[in-house]
């Protein structure tokens, strides 16, 4: 499928917005699936840009990495939605950004590095319910595979977008509830932010 054939998908689909303000960034996937009528994508989300500079394009000041997200054609709302935040504060950032593709009956997972490892939780925010769940040294995607018990080995010989409608199908079936608190519960719960640098060699 060609760059141009893919992107008029993306057009027609909730990613539209997202796509047009420039936050669908760095993706390893970015196109339609396997799945008819079924747009995928896996790489970072933009939440807030960093102010510019002329012509200068620069990172944003904060994303939602490790993002995988699928939306269907002639659709408004994104059906299934992951990531991961450094901060549970920064949910807030991810339901402002999402917006007008967020619904009710939609699955939100968000993989936050400061909730105690041995905690999961549902928020409701904006409308919608996400799903805020520990993370240490894990990724999103192996993350998601246990949760939805889904065998790694299975999946290896499918290509990113196959990995990609694999978990997200899973992800629409899923039905487990952990105990619901208020964004505002949260915050006073969630630890300190690592910060991201550390034990970096300089």
């Amino acid at each position: 499928m060609t760059a141009t054939l893919a992107l008029k998908e993306i057009d027609d689909t909730a990613f539209a917005r997202l796509e047009s303000e420039g936050r669908l960034l760095n993706p390893l996937l970015k196109a339609p699936t396997s799945k008819s009528g079924r747009v995928g994508f896996r790489g970072e989300l933009a939440l807030r840009f960093a102010p510019r500079l002329a012509d200068e394009a620069r990172p944003p000041e904060l994303f939602c990495g490790q993002t995988m997200a699928i939306a269907n054609v002639g659709e408004k709302h994104l059906p299934f939605f992951a990531g991961y935040l450094l901060s549970f504060e920064y949910l807030k950032d991810v339901a402002e950004v999402l917006g007008d593709t967020l619904s009710a009956g939609g699955k939100y997972f968000l993989f936050c590095n400061n909730i105690d490892l041995s905690k999961k939780y549902q928020v409701p925010y904006k409308g919608a319910m996400f799903y805020v769940l520990p993370i240490d040294e894990s990724t999103v995607y192996n993350e998601l595979l246990d949760l939805f018990y889904l065998e790694k080995n299975d999946l290896k010989k499918k290509d990113t977008a196959g990995k990609l409608d694999a978990v997200a199908d899973a992800a629409l079936k899923f039905c487990t509830t952990f105990d619901t608190i208020t964004y505002a519960e949260g915050l006073a719960l969630m630890g300190p932010v690592r910060n991201p640098n550390e034990n970096r060699p300089v």
